[in-house]
């Protein structure tokens, strides 16, 4: 279900996803455009107008963020820097060498802190996830990672290695990130900025 409204004069579209069995609603940015939230099959149109109303002022300074930090056509990101793209070269192979020759070091020196090795790496450009990791202790890594700055980049090997020993998001896993990442939810933020 979708629908309309104005921020700053501006239009936005809102698409409202009813799930059965969601106890918890959600509001996400996906651009500057368009906003989503997913919240149980009670949640009506109203429902979401008065969430977007509360959190107007965050709606209001993320969508700023992420025009600050939209690209051009010849642009791209590397490393949180924005590039001009003079070579017309093909970014996913740029991105998947890059993340195959950056990603490595920075798994093994975190690896070898949290004494928690992968069975194996493989690098993906995936549509929905940074990094993940099986019951096998593969890890996957998506090759989009090296937009980001290098602390966000060592965020998400820390967070993918902390699943090798616990495999779900419990408070036990957040603790253990927080061990090696104090600042995480800073550098969730930081990762949020550049999508």
């Amino acid at each position: 279900m979708e629908f309309e409204i104005k921020i700053n004069n501006k239009p936005i579209t809102v698409k409202l996803e009813k799930r059965n069995g969601m106890k918890h609603c959600y509001l996400r940015i996906l651009n500057s455009e368009v906003l989503q939230i997913r919240a149980n099959r009670y949640f009506t149109i109203d429902d979401a107008k008065k969430l977007i109303e509360k959190k107007l002022n965050w709606i209001e300074k993320n969508i700023e963020r992420l025009s600050l930090n939209k690209l051009k056509k010849d642009e791209f990101y590397y490393l949180g820097i924005k590039h001009k793209n003079l070579d017309d070269r093909n970014l996913d192979i740029f991105y998947k060498n890059e993340a195959k020759r950056l990603i490595p070091p920075i798994v093994e020196k975190y690896s070898n802190e949290m004494n928690l090795f992968p069975t194996l790496i493989k690098y993906r450009k995936n549509k929905r996830t940074w990094g993940s990791c099986n019951y096998k202790n593969e890890i996957n890594f998506n090759i989009l990672l090296v937009k980001f700055p290098l602390e966000v980049i060592e965020y998400i090997v820390i967070h993918e290695l902390a699943h090798i020993k616990h495999k779900n998001h419990s408070k036990n896993f957040w603790d253990f990130v927080k061990i090696y990442c104090e600042d995480y939810k800073r550098r969730e933020e930081l990762l949020k900025s550049f999508l």
